[in-house]
């Protein structure tokens, strides 16, 4: 069954018991976005606050570390209780495998990351040391913008080499994702929709989370 991600950096700053409740009412996974200003060109969250959403929410939490040298915290992540799946960016990292492997020894399901110049081919060696695997379909850094139609495609071309080796991973897309595209995404291969203002910035959020699932 496809999964629902809200992206909290789409949420009300000033009103995150909001969103923490439309999550756990309403969608099956808590989206955080980690940004170091430096990998990508914004600052989010750190750990103050997926601790305080981690001891609240109900359902498991996925933590996107859009940052460099991403060993340095991707396990103090994976060590919040409630913290599910840990990803981290493929051309942030110099060992991928020993990350990888190094998350889920954790229990935490590890995750790679590309965005959208990065070829989806360059995933292929790591894929059996991943849990789940993320296709940025807009570029890391802010949330907002408009849906890459490149990315249909290059989750056609990951999916299409997890069926071929006989792996079982979810793929996870993030950036761009409405009512509008959420089925032609299922269609091309997504397990894992992430959704941030069309979710958070509408007048319903939980009808917003409905017309996508």
């Amino acid at each position: 069954m496809v999964k629902i991600a809200p992206s909290i950096l789409a949420a009300d700053f000033l009103n995150l018991q909001k969103a923490v409740d439309i999550v756990n009412n309403n969608a099956d996974i808590f989206h955080i976005d980690v940004m170091d200003g430096s990998f990508v060109p914004n600052i989010s969250f750190g750990f103050p606050v997926v601790e305080a959403i981690a001891s609240v929410a109900k359902k498991p939490i996925d933590v996107h570390l859009m940052i460099v040298n991403p060993e340095k915290y991707a396990l103090k992540f994976a060590a919040v209780p409630g913290v599910g799946m840990v990803s981290f960016h493929l051309e942030a990292c110099s060992n991928p495998v020993q990350l990888l492997d190094a998350i889920r020894a954790t229990g935490v399901m590890a995750g790679l990351t590309i965005n959208p110049d990065v070829p989806v081919e360059n995933l292929f060696p790591y894929l059996d040391h991943c849990d789940h695997i993320m296709i940025m379909s807009v570029y890391a850094g802010y949330g907002g913008q408009k849906f890459i139609e490149d990315s249909y495609g290059r989750i056609e071309c990951l999916k299409a080499e997890l069926q071929r080796r006989g792996l079982n991973i979810p793929i996870e897309i993030d950036g761009g994702v409405n009512k509008e595209n959420a089925r032609r995404i299922v269609e091309a291969g997504a397990d894992i929709l992430v959704a941030g203002s069309f979710v958070f910035r509408s007048e319903d959020p939980k009808a917003a989370i409905e017309a996508i699932r």
